[in-house]
């Protein structure tokens, strides 16, 4: 009588049983109402800052305000990918979701780049031609600002799991940054008169934030062009592996982030004797979790002569 086989489903193919990584390729323990909460607040600010930049005709206030939008863009691309990142594996998606986050974290830093870009500009013009400003109006809305980017800051210091909260929460602090900027800008033009602290400080404040931008868009990158993760030597693993009893080497190797914080690794290894492969395993899975991190491990045995090198 011919057996009787359970087509293969989604649920059953994504499934990982006793041996397999811990990693579900799910986005956990994330906190879209920490987003969502830091949205409302930076975007309702946001329109109040780009009216009173306007008004007082302050760089340093239009710098931030602009800013502020741009973070409620961001924000708002966070709080969708963090979405994205939660739900589950599909048949055309194995791996999941979870890069959606690193993905954004490089696009609101690509939107940074030309928001420091704007500035610059902005600030050399200003430089050359100096414009009136209202010092009185600058700081009080200012120090409203500052206020609000706090509170936003803190909110989103609580959830540190998520690169791409981290990527959000470096545009905040650039905020902080520029709040500063625009209240000493605003007293220093209130008390004494001097125009070009207001390009000055905003031109200082777009370097820092370009600081904190190359380090996102770097790290984002690196997780979306599957690199090696930072902590990760993928030489010492390879050698670790190769000297683990009954390997006789190692080749076509490969390390790489799934998600933020999820190394994965695939290989071929030369044994001698494939009766001792699930011992060698074993001890393989077990060195790469305590030494390296590394739990989602999916190895391939072979005889020696069976592959031949191309």
């Amino acid at each position: 009588m011919p057996s009787k086989h359970r087509p293969a489903s989604a649920t059953h193919l994504h499934a990982h049983r006793a041996g397999d990584s811990a990693h579900q390729h799910v986005a956990e323990g994330r906190k879209p109402t920490v987003l969502a909460l830091s949205v409302l607040l930076t975007l309702s600010f946001a329109a109040i800052e780009v009216i009173a930049g306007f008004w007082s005709n302050s760089l340093a206030l239009i710098s931030d305000a602009g800013h502020m939008v741009t973070d409620s863009t961001a924000l708002g691309l966070a709080l969708l990918a963090q979405y994205i990142a939660t739900r589950p594996p599909s048949p055309k998606h194995s791996f999941g979701f979870g890069r959606a986050e690193a993905l954004a974290a490089f696009m609101n830093g690509l939107a940074m780049l030309a928001v420091v870009a704007w500035i610059v500009i902005e600030a050399a013009q200003r430089f050359s031609n100096p414009e009136p400003v209202q010092g009185k109006t600058v700081f009080t809305v200012a120090l409203i600002g500052l206020v609000v980017n706090i509170i936003v800051a803190w909110l989103l210091s609580r959830d540190q799991k998520s690169v791409n909260t981290r990527a959000a929460l470096v545009h905040v602090f650039g905020d902080m940054l520029g709040s500063v900027a625009a209240l000493a800008a605003g007293a220093v033009i209130y008390f004494t008169g001097w125009l070009a602290i207001d390009p000055l400080l905003s031109l200082l404040v777009s370097l820092l934030i370009l600081k904190s931008t190359i380090a996102v868009l770097r790290d984002s990158y690196h997780v979306l062009m599957e690199g090696v993760p930072h902590d990760i030597d993928y030489i010492q693993v390879g050698t670790d592996i190769a000297s683990i009893e009954g390997v006789l080497s190692v080749h076509d190797l490969h390390v790489w982030e799934m998600s933020a914080g999820h190394p994965a690794l695939i290989g071929h290894l030369e044994i001698g004797d494939l009766q001792q492969w699930p011992a060698v395993l074993r001890d393989i899975k077990a060195m790469l979790q305590a030494k390296h991190g590394i739990d989602h491990v999916t190895l391939q045995a072979e005889l020696p002569g069976m592959v031949e090198e191309r």
